[in-house]
């Protein structure tokens, strides 16, 4: 099984820079994946917060946050 660095839903807020509501949207939407802790929290993986949602394989690092792409 791969381990995977998780951050909480705060720490996402400021990587991305968008508000908890968005992460929330996020979530519901399938535009990024979570896990729950033993106590129920939920942690965001932080490799889902950097991809394109659009590319199903997660693969496309050349994606930013801010919808732009490297080099455009």
């Amino acid at each position: 099984m791969l381990d995977r660095k998780t951050v909480s839903i705060p720490r996402a807020c400021e990587l991305v820079g968008v508000s908890r509501r968005t992460i929330y949207n996020w979530i519901a939407g399938g535009k990024i994946q979570y896990g729950r802790t033993a106590g129920g929290s939920v942690r965001i993986f932080a490799d889902t917060l950097f991809r394109d949602p659009e590319e199903k394989d997660g693969k496309d690092e050349a994606w930013r946050p801010d919808g732009l792409r490297k080099g455009a």
